[in-house]
């Protein structure tokens, strides 16, 4: 890959993440919107905006950082497990998808229900399966297990920090830009080294 193109996945990646995480604070912080327009503050409300940006371009810049350091875990556990590899992928996954119920319905307070953590589950599961079958689709039937695991296990590590946050808040208004940036650099890359080929 050249720097010409590493430099527009880079600011693309960043421009989605800002952008979604903005959006998504409308929904998820709309208290806080509500409290600078009643009465409406002009400074108030940039500063909002600004940081809410400046929170999705951190959370952009995670997803980067995660998705080359995957590339790097990815080619290390294929030179060193080689066919074992995609079974402990697996195991990675049905691992990461156990602890993501378990351990946050461990935290939660008594008598939490235990389906929002399922459901939580469940759904980073269908959206990555998804997003690895068209992988799949447009390279070739190897790529779905190492998709798969991208979007499972390595979403989940950048999720960890709203996870272990007090507020359900951060937590949707991270993993929203985060699947959609990592989906955006994992379906990208084969086209940016098709280009280049």
């Amino acid at each position: 890959m050249t720097s010409r193109k590493w430099v527009r996945l880079f600011l693309t990646t960043l421009v989605l993440g800002g952008v979604l995480t903005l959006l998504t604070s409308f929904v998820v912080k709309a208290d806080a919107y509500a409290n600078v327009l009643q009465p409406f503050d002009f400074f108030e409300l940039i500063g909002l905006l600004l940081f809410f940006s400046g929170l999705g371009f951190i959370f952009s810049v995670i997803s980067q950082m995660g998705f080359f350091a995957y590339l790097t875990v990815h080619q290390f556990g294929l030179g060193m497990f080689k066919t074992l590899w995609p079974p402990i992928q697996l195991f990675l996954i049905a691992f990461t998808l156990f602890d993501l119920v378990y351990f946050r319905y461990q935290a939660a307070d008594e008598g939490a229900s235990l389906w929002p953590y399922l459901l939580t589950a469940l759904g980073l599961l269908l959206v990555s399966y998804v997003v690895a079958y068209i992988k799949k689709k447009e390279t070739n039937p190897k790529a779905f297990i190492p998709a798969l695991f991208f979007m499972v296990v390595v979403t989940t590590i950048e999720w960890v920090p709203a996870l272990r946050s007090d507020g359900q808040g951060y937590v949707w208004m991270m993993i929203i830009p985060l699947l959609a940036c990592n989906t955006y650099q994992l379906l990208l890359l084969h086209r940016l080294n098709n280009k280049e080929a």
